[in-house]
This record gives C-alpha cells, sequence and structure tokens, in this order.
C-alpha cells in the first residue's frame, strides 16, 4: 500500500488529535517485565512454590448485592425468562465457563482475574477470589478455555496458558506457560491504552484465535503494512503452543467479541468509527467463512459508511459487509453462539451479544443484550432486537453496562457488567 504523508485527524479517548501514525507518548508503554515478576514467572513454569499463602476473595452479598438486585427488577425480558445476580465481580469483563463445569472465570481490562464457584449449585457463586495472585497481568481482558481444559488468558501484549485452571484456581500458585512471550504480540511501539482489551477462542481446529484492535480511531496509511503484518485491526490465530501464527482476517477496527458456529465458521462484533454523528456508521455483526477475508476498515467506518480520512482512495474489491448493521455507537462487544437446551427451541443457533453503551452519541444507546437469529443461509433476515434491557433509564443514566454473554452447562446465560461490578444470569422458566 502507497505511504501516504498526509496527516490525519483521529480520536482517541474522547479527544480529537492529529497524526501520521506515530502514538502520543502517553499512550506508550514500556514492554519489559520487572525481575521480580521474572522470576514468580519461572518458578510457576517449573512449578515451583512463590511462598504465597492466600488468595484475595470478593465479598458477596451487603448493600451493593441487594441495589444490583433491586436494578435487576427493572429489566425486561421475552415471556418466561429471568435475570438474577449470580456474583459480585468488581470491573467483570468476558467470561470462561470451566468445560468440566467447577469453576467459571472473569477477567478485567485491569491486573486481575476472578474465579467464581457455585458450590451448593443454587444458581449463584457465593465464592469469588482473585485467580492466579501472584502474576502481575496487564489488561487481561482475553479468557478462553479449550474443550481438554485450557485456560488461555490474552493481555495486552502476552498470551499465557494455565493447564488444569479448574484444579489449581484454588491455591495462589497455578500452573502457566508463555504462548507469546510479553512485548511478542503487537511491536512494543504500537502498544496503546486505547483498543487493547483482547479476545480470544479455541476453535474447531484447535488453534487458538485472538482478535487484535489497532489503537486509532483510523489510523494513518502509513500505519497500514505493519498492522497488517501483524494482525493490528484484524484476527489472528497459532497453534496453541504459539507456533504456525498468522492472520486470519483484518479489515477490523476493534472488534471484542468472537464464536463459532456448528458449520465451524467464525462471527464476531466490530466495534466502528467514532467522530462521524450520531447515528453513523453502524456497528457490525460479521460472519468469516474463510481465511483471510477482508472486513473494509479503514476504507469503510462501518457498514458501507466511508470514513473522511480514506474517502479519496478505491477500496478493495474483495470486502465482505456485515450480515447485521447495529445501531451506531452501540458498543457491540462479548458475543456467543447458543447451543443449551435451556431456551427455547427458536434460540438454538441464535447469537446473543453484548452492547455496552455509548460514549460518542448526545442521546445514548445500548446498555443491553441483543439476540440475532441466524437462518440456513447464514444471514440474519430479522436483524438483532433487544432481549434483555433496562441498564439504561429514561434519563440516560446507565446503571449497567454488559459486556459478554457465556453459556453454562446446563444452557443458562451469564451476562457480565463492568459497570456494576457484577454478573448475572438468565434462565427460563416458561413453557417450550
Amino acid at each position: 500500500m502507497a505511504q501516504a504523508k498526509t496527516a490525519i485527524t483521529i480520536v482517541l479517548g474522547g479527544l480529537l488529535l492529529a497524526s501520521t501514525g506515530a502514538l502520543p507518548a502517553a499512550a506508550q508503554k514500556p514492554a519489559a517485565e520487572a525481575p521480580a515478576q521474572d522470576a514468580t514467572m519461572n518458578k510457576l513454569q517449573d512449578f515451583k512454590s512463590t511462598g504465597a499463602r492466600t488468595i484475595p476473595s470478593v465479598p458477596q452479598g451487603g448493600e451493593k448485592a441487594a441495589a444490583i438486585k433491586k436494578t435487576l427488577e427493572t429489566i425486561k425480558l421475552p415471556p418466561g425468562f429471568k435475570i438474577s445476580l449470580y456474583a459480585l465481580v468488581p470491573d467483570a469483563r468476558m467470561i470462561a465457563v470451566g468445560p468440566q463445569g467447577v469453576v467459571t472465570f472473569v477477567s478485567t481490562r485491569k491486573t486481575k482475574i476472578y474465579s467464581l464457584t457455585d458450590r451448593g449449585h443454587v444458581g449463584a457463586a457465593e465464592d469469588v477470589r482473585e485467580f492466579a495472585p501472584t502474576i502481575e497481568f496487564n489488561n487481561p481482558n482475553g479468557i478462553c478455555f479449550s474443550k481438554d481444559g485450557f485456560l488461555f488468558t490474552v493481555e495486552q501484549n502476552r498470551v499465557l496458558n494455565f493447564p488444569a485452571a479448574e484444579f489449581f484456581y484454588e491455591n495462589p500458585d497455578v500452573a502457566v506457560s508463555e504462548v507469546v512471550k510479553q512485548g511478542a504480540l503487537i511491536p512494543a511501539s504500537e502498544e496503546s491504552f486505547n483498543h487493547s482489551a483482547r479476545v480470544c477462542r479455541v476453535g474447531p481446529d484447535n488453534k487458538l484465535y485472538i482478535t487484535i484492535g489497532q489503537p486509532y480511531n483510523v489510523y494513518a496509511p502509513a500505519k497500514y503494512d505493519l498492522y497488517y503484518k501483524f494482525g493490528m485491526g484484524g484476527i489472528i490465530r497459532m497453534d496453541r503452543d504459539g507456533s504456525n501464527r498468522e492472520v486470519f482476517a483484518h479489515g477490523i477496527r476493534n472488534s471484542v467479541g468472537m464464536d463459532f458456529a456448528a458449520d465451524k465458521t467464525l462471527w464476531f462484533t466490530d466495534n466502528q468509527v467514532d467522530g462521524m454523528g450520531d447515528d453513523q456508521p453502524p456497528g457490525e455483526l460479521n460472519h468469516a467463512t474463510k481465511p483471510g477475508e477482508n472486513f473494509g476498515f479503514p476504507w469503510y467506518g462501518g457498514g458501507h459508511t466511508r470514513t473522511a480520512e480514506y474517502k479519496d482512495q478505491t477500496p478493495p474489491a474483495d470486502v465482505v459487509f456485515p450480515v447485521v448493521e447495529e445501531a451506531a455507537h452501540a458498543a457491540d462487544l462479548g458475543m456467543m453462539i447458543y447451543t443449551g437446551k435451556m431456551f427455547p427451541k427458536e434460540y438454538q443457533g441464535a447469537i446473543f451479544s453484548a452492547q455496552h453503551g455509548s460514549w460518542n452519541r448526545t442521546v445514548p444507546v445500548g446498555a443491553r443484550v441483543m439476540v440475532t437469529k441466524i437462518d440456513a443461509e447464514g444471514k440474519a433476515p430479522d436483524g438483532s432486537k433487544p432481549f434483555a434491557e433496562g441498564w439504561l433509564d429514561e434519563d440516560g443514566e446507565y446503571t449497567g453496562r454488559p459486556v459478554d454473554v457465556e453459556q453454562m452447562r446446563d444452557g443458562s446465560l451469564l451476562v457480565s457488567d463492568d459497570l456494576a461490578g457484577a454478573v448475572y444470569r438468565i434462565t427460563y422458566e416458561g413453557k417450550k
């Protein structure tokens, strides 16, 4: 691609900045770990104790739980469905349900991952504690399980693997290995506080898939070749040991949600360009049917809407446009494809996704769980519809911000909320 030198105006964290491609100094971070943490990682990888004896826990119940339960009374669901508080989890983000049904893990965009255990099988976790507290995480937003019980965590610039996480989670020291070493997921020069929340899935091919957002609102053309090489603004995949890394999909601004369908194809959400007005561009629900597809960014800011920065360039001819155009600036994040038996048959194979809610809109939208029913041709003739809503009140105030949706073994759904610091559980009690 031609290396243009024209300055581009970008939106970063709500501020308009002029850029020719270099990140502002405040957005850069050193990649090196402290020597003490290196020593800790070496011990854990060699199955040796660090000497830690306690695991910080999160109290459940109390006034906060009571207030959240009151909020949940206002949430609207289809007939027969019920929502309840599953656990208090500070900064709750992505959810990984253990394949053995023992424990559920919840990530944050900060420095912690939590384990949630429903020991009495009462539909709520009475035991919430930090997972692997001796490890220093940096934005460990991405977490996912393999079917054989390996937990993967994807930080801003590192990927770890925790064998037998459901067995070791009650100890401060856990078995761990480095899939991608610190500083090797993306170039250290491109580390940023913006769009650095990754998500992951282990695919039907047993490879690890990771979304990597690019840090700008719209990046400068001079960045294209570097970002394409590393899969920034795309989805990469690799063997579970980190080998054979490749770019699976590109032309993606900042995806924070994906899942595989029964036909082994990949669906994912994407957050689109800010600063273009209240009602454009749309958010996206995309369908990747083969490796190497281009989903249009940065030529398109969302759907068929062209970006001002690339309006004079001819877009690639092979762009794959979204299956569903979502509400503009609703911030579509975590998603999953329903395979459970608890919900009525009409929800089999449907996509449940979380809309986190607006910041770049005069009238906010989102803060809800959407459902998208997919037909046999891979289309969504009815688009996406609200499934659980009410966290955005009539005064425009958010009482919660859903982040991720995941299915439990019994077919119920868990929904995380990083504003309330909670995880909810949605069950069906009506007639099928």
